[in-house]
């Protein structure tokens, strides 16, 4: 019988696509002939590699890097953008939410777009027809999908698409235009995105569509809640299956240019923290999905958690690579998880690249819930994150009134480790709903096969409080006895703004994915009020900055707790250059060349994600750019 949690590619693809797909996989592997040296996309480009093989600057020179330039953002929320340079242009994101055209460079600006309203924070995408005639910036604007002449910032005329026109009949109501700072991607002619999910128990399901990039028309859409009689639809109650959703890809995701597959990895279903109305899995939420990019039909996908009550979304682009394994090559998507595990797949096939186990988990006494009574575990590799957390881990740098008041917390909520099920009483969640890892936070090296994460150490306390607001008649798949409850985020923070949990805050962790064994697991920068007492190796609280390697063997991170841009020896993790900053750091370098020179591109603004009591006020929002020395 046919295990629906880890459904291959035989379960869904046509014979003739079953049969080229094995006999790629047995007699020639993908060539990976990706764009390693520009980085005209998210994350370098569309297969997410946060890789460089430009190799000016090296850990010989990389002590000389210094600041070339800097480019004001403007007033308002601190930059996470990852800027981009096509045929000679960069283009960033202000803090007006203008696309703002720069000299790569010298940082002159050339132009201001004419856009107005809110653009996705984190990125941008470009795409030019094959004669160079037709330049386009893609992105969504207030909900809606528009594009500028990239040699402009115009709007690109009619063009303008409403997310929600795609949309499949009968879902829940959706009165604002459907906004998210996931990028999206081009492929080819197409641009696919994700669908962001409404709040509630009745929520608009967070498709994934595609859409013609020069005329905006719809060429495919899937449903990551299945209609009723489609795959995965047992997964589901049927009454108000229409009505079921969240599942959204709302971070990021990644295509492989070369094979047509773009690799999606989900959220949880709505509720986050209570699914009494949505018994069963939940396809396709918490998976990976492979989707042929051309048609949107699905080729294999692998469920991370089963029936999520743990906000356990996979917020981090899966990464592609070629691994030798027993001495096979094989080509392998792998993806970090919010709870802390390493996932990798074939991804041809979907097949686990070591065993991954369904392993008996603490089951729910919540009224109405049905826990699944099991949970996926990679037997291989190592977890990155802490798992469990108990009264030898608590935080010794809290005050004693604030260290006995997690210890009482400790003695009296559930506590069972990794999957310890929210609770009326209060659970203890471990890693919490913020990572482990989160948007933009790994990398590899495709040419050594390293695979590099950047994790936070936040344990949360899942309190399930009776839900007064929502009227139940109005929830999908519940019974005349269903009570709906809420979750407040409760993050543990103390007095003194750190987390409940012992330093490291937060952790770089590098693998070897030939073997799956992890080369270093170090702490990630420092807390900037500790460090002013002399207390080091202590790793920033809850970084998001995002790490890129490079073909000269180094991995550039900047960590938002002290403030700090670091170049490091990726075989090593020893630091080899750091550039202190007056503000945090958050979201992932653009590593480019122009004229010969190689450059590094950071945003910085702001304090940074739950920071720490002490520290100064912040510098100014802007781009800060470094290279060697000019020649």
């Amino acid at each position: 019988m046919l295990d629906r949690r880890r459904a291959s590619l035989i379960a869904t693809a046509p014979l003739a696509f079953i049969l080229a797909v094995t006999a790629q996989a047995q007699e020639a592997l993908p060539a990976e002939d990706f764009d390693y040296v520009g980085w005209d996309a998210y994350l370098g480009g569309s297969d997410s590699a946060q890789y460089s093989a430009l190799d000016q600057i090296t850990p010989a020179n990389v002590g000389q890097l210094q600041v070339a330039w800097e480019y004001p953002a403007g007033e308002g929320t601190a930059p996470q953008f990852n800027p981009i340079v096509a045929n000679g242009t960069m283009y960033l994101l202000t803090a007006a939410g203008q696309i703002a055209a720069l000299d790569p460079a010298t940082g002159r600006e050339l132009w201001k777009s004419e856009t107005t309203g809110r653009i996705s924070a984190r990125g941008i995408n470009y795409w030019q027809s094959d004669d160079g005639a037709d330049r386009r910036l893609v992105f969504l604007n207030d909900g809606l999908l528009r594009a500028i002449d990239a040699r402009t910032g115009k709007y690109i005329p009619n063009f303008s698409v409403d997310l929600r026109d795609a949309l499949p009949a009968g879902h829940a109501d959706t009165p604002r235009p459907l906004m998210t700072n996931n990028p999206g991607r081009v492929f080819e002619d197409t641009f696919i995105q994700s669908l962001p999910a409404g709040g509630g128990y009745a929520s608009h399901p967070a498709n994934i569509q595609a859409y013609d990039i020069r005329t905006g028309a719809v060429k495919w859409s899937f449903n990551v809640v299945p209609r009723v009689g489609e795959f995965g639809s047992e997964t589901w109650p049927q009454q108000g299956l229409e009505r079921q959703g969240g599942v959204h890809n709302w971070s990021e995701f990644t295509v492989d240019p070369e094979l047509g597959i773009a690799f999606i990895p989900t959220g949880t279903a709505r509720s986050d923290f209570y699914g009494g109305n949505r018994a069963g899995d939940n396809l396709f939420g918490n998976s990976i999905v492979a989707l042929d990019a051309r048609t949107g039909r699905r080729l294999w996908h692998f469920q991370t958690v089963h029936h999520d009550l743990w906000d356990y979304d996979l917020p981090n682009a899966p990464k592609l690579m070629t691994i030798t394994k027993e001495g096979k090559r094989i080509p392998i998507v792998v993806v970090a998880a919010k709870h802390g595990f390493v996932f990798a797949f074939n991804r041809l096939t979907g097949e686990p690249v070591w065993p991954i186990e369904e392993r008996p988990v603490p089951q729910s006494d919540a009224p109405g819930e049905r826990t699944s009574p099991t949970q996926p575990f990679p037997t291989w590799p190592l977890p990155f994150a802490r798992q469990d957390f108990r009264e030898a881990d608590i935080n010794p740098h809290l005050t004693p009134e604030d260290q006995e008041k997690v210890r009482q917390v400790l003695r009296t909520a559930r506590n069972e480790g990794i999957f310890t099920p929210p609770s009326v009483q209060g659970s203890i969640s471990m890693p919490g709903h913020n990572g482990g890892v989160n948007w933009g936070g790994s990398a590899v090296d495709p040419l050594r096969q390293r695979f590099f994460v950047v994790s936070r150490e936040i344990p949360v306390l899942n309190t399930l409080i009776p839900d007064e607001r929502t009227d139940k008649t109005t929830v999908p798949g519940a019974g005349p006895d269903f009570t709906p409850f809420n979750t407040p985020y409760n993050f543990m923070m103390q007095s003194n703004g750190m987390a409940a949990m012992k330093p490291p805050f937060s952790f770089l962790t590098a693998y070897d994915m030939n073997s799956g064994n992890i080369l270093y697991r170090i702490a990630n920068g420092d807390s900037y009020v500790l460090a002013q007492q002399g207390i080091t190796g202590t790793g920033s609280q809850a970084p998001r900055g995002g790490p890129v390697a490079t073909a000269s063997g180094l991995l550039f991170v900047g960590t938002a707790g002290d403030r700090t841009f670091r170049a490091r020896d990726a075989a090593t993790g020893r630091v080899l250059w750091e550039h202190v900053l007056d503000a945090a750091t958050e979201g992932v370098p653009a590593v480019y060349e122009i004229g010969g020179r190689q450059f590094i591109t950071i945003p910085v603004g702001g304090q940074g994600l739950f920071p720490q009591q002490g520290a100064p006020e912040p510098g100014p929002n802007r781009y800060v750019t470094f290279a060697l020395p000019a020649r």
